[in-house]
């Protein structure tokens, strides 16, 4: 295999395992969610112990970026999608840290009955989990068009957060004595607009990665 022939293997495993690592931070989200509807304790003890997944792929990556650039001397666009494909893998995983205190705020509602229908919640996990998906795409398409559709969708989840908060302190006036579980859905949500948040991240180094210029797509 010659040199050029070998940097495109490897650059494309790369992309392959970044892949790997976003799905399987989309599925512990997903998880996290189904623990917290159905009160699931096992499944959230079962998120925790799989965390360690994540972390084993996230280092690979770096691992194997690393080894690229020191063998390979890429130029400019090929270092330009090492150092990206190297950022957003520490932004997948983030999220999966955040799917697992999903996880735990779940554990620490346990079955206690919600205080309110968590509509607002699923329906911000199912933007983030679109969010993410879109934005794999527009990494490995090299699709700008993509990565501010994800940003867009941002700006959903920024609404459904402050709606979500709101009657969340709303019910904590009328009814003090759940403040605990009204702590942990604040918690969780949270941990959904952050998501969302390190996506946007995602989807900006997409635009970095094609026009060669940060982009700041939260405003």
């Amino acid at each position: 295999m010659v040199v050029r022939e070998r940097f495109e293997y490897d650059l494309k495993e790369l992309q392959n395992k970044l892949i790997e690592l976003g799905e399987f931070s989309n599925k512990a989200l997903a998880r996290s969610i189904k623990a917290l509807e159905e009160k699931n304790i096992e499944l959230a003890i079962e998120i925790m112990e799989d965390d360690s997944e994540d972390d084993h792929l996230e280092e690979e990556i770096n691992d194997l970026a690393i080894l690229l650039i020191a063998k390979q001397q890429p130029v400019a666009i090929d270092l330009r999608r090492i150092i990206v494909a190297i950022k957003i893998a520490t932004a997948i995983e983030r999220i999966a840290d955040f799917a697992v205190n999903i996880a735990k705020s779940a554990i620490r509602i346990g079955n206690e009955p919600l205080v309110k229908p968590i509509e607002h919640i699923k329906r911000m996990h199912e933007l983030t989990s679109e969010m993410l998906r879109m934005s794999l795409e527009a990494f490995t398409e090299e699709d700008v068009v993509k990565a501010k559709k994800v940003a867009e969708m941002d700006d959903e989840v920024d609404e459904l957060y402050g709606q979500t908060i709101r009657d969340l302190l709303l019910i904590n006036q009328q009814k003090p004595e759940f403040l605990p579980q009204i702590t942990q859905l604040s918690f969780i949500s949270r941990y959904l607009e952050r998501s969302a948040d390190h996506i946007t991240n995602i989807a900006e180094n997409v635009f970095y990665l094609v026009k060669g210029r940060r982009y700041d797509l939260n405003d």
